[in-house]
């Protein structure tokens, strides 16, 4: 059955990946982004290159998700074409990379804005929606650094992409009885086929960055961006994490994975994830909240 998907964060990267493997796989997508008359119109032009010559339904639209009226009015205008919504992806992000102190707190307020409150915003107004179905799909692009290897001078992305993953991880669980479905898909580190590294963000206190730069961490961060690329492997596909999406969407209710490792790397995220999420099931066991963990069939 095609459903009707909306992407945050999708002009590139995994979101714009993920976009075009599910509407080839034959679902209405939209791939929403900021700025789609400006900065991006370059991106919804080549959506709409791609979906004439794939005769797929991949669609943009206008959404930032730093604005609740932004959201509600993407979501408001998608249910509005299609009198449904199905699946929710939670795309968005940005990652930086310097040493955590040479970071201000405003730019780790603004990192944790991107990569979690924007989850909230899309969830308020997606959900009623959702909820009002008694049926939908959530699924979250975490990352591994939530619980695997976690290489130095990235800590204010692994810090919000935790946040993250524990606000999915409690929102599934509340979500359940609604008829409502979580997925968490977990990549790995790709240091290629995507701009996340090209495009971090850097610290904004170039005095202290200065200061490391004069110390015992002089040239750190190019020892880091070696160690990465020592341990990714030369197939390691970036297209995978689009596959695996695809994958979870095309499942029957009931049937979706809760966590998907896509990690090239191995950097231990999946032995890590497999014991929190059995211990966070078996206290739900324990405390009579069992149900929780299975979407409710309703209707």
């Amino acid at each position: 059955m095609k459903d009707v998907i909306v992407i945050t964060g999708a002009s590139s990267g995994f979101g714009a990946l993920m976009a075009r493997a599910l509407a080839k796989a034959g679902h209405t997508v939209y791939a929403s982004m900021r700025d789609t008359a400006g900065r991006n119109a370059p991106q919804v032009e080549a959506a709409k290159t791609f979906s004439e010559e794939n005769k797929a339904d991949l669609r943009t639209i206008e959404l930032d998700v730093a604005s609740q009226e932004s959201a509600d009015g993407a979501i408001a205008k998608i249910v509005a074409e299609n009198g449904r919504l199905d699946v929710v992806i939670h795309n968005a992000g940005h990652m930086v990379f310097g040493p955590a102190e040479a970071f201000t707190p405003e730019q780790l307020a603004e990192l944790y804005d991107v990569n979690v409150l924007s989850t909230q915003r899309v969830n308020r107004a997606a959900l009623p929606q959702l909820r009002k179905q008694r049926k939908g799909l959530l699924i979250w692009i975490s990352s591994s650094s939530a619980a695997g290897g976690t290489p130095p001078y990235l800590a204010p992305y692994f810090a919000a992409k935790a946040g993250m993953d524990a606000l999915a991880v409690i929102y599934a669980r509340e979500l359940t009885r609604w008829g409502i479905e979580t997925s968490i898909v977990v990549p790995g580190a790709f240091t290629g086929g995507t701009n996340h590294f090209a495009h971090s963000g850097r610290p904004a206190d170039h005095t202290r960055v200065a200061e490391y730069e004069a110390g015992p961490y002089k040239n750190f961060g190019e020892e880091v961006m070696k160690g990465f690329a020592a341990i990714v492997p030369e197939d390691a596909d970036v297209a995978a994490v689009g596959n695996a999406v695809v994958k979870i969407v095309d499942a029957p209710f009931g049937k979706r994975p809760f966590r998907v490792h896509v990690d090239p790397t191995q950097d231990g995220a999946e032995v890590v994830n497999g014991v929190l999420d059995r211990v966070r099931a078996e206290m739900l066991r324990r405390v009579g909240l069992a149900d929780l963990l299975t979407p409710a069939r309703i209707g």
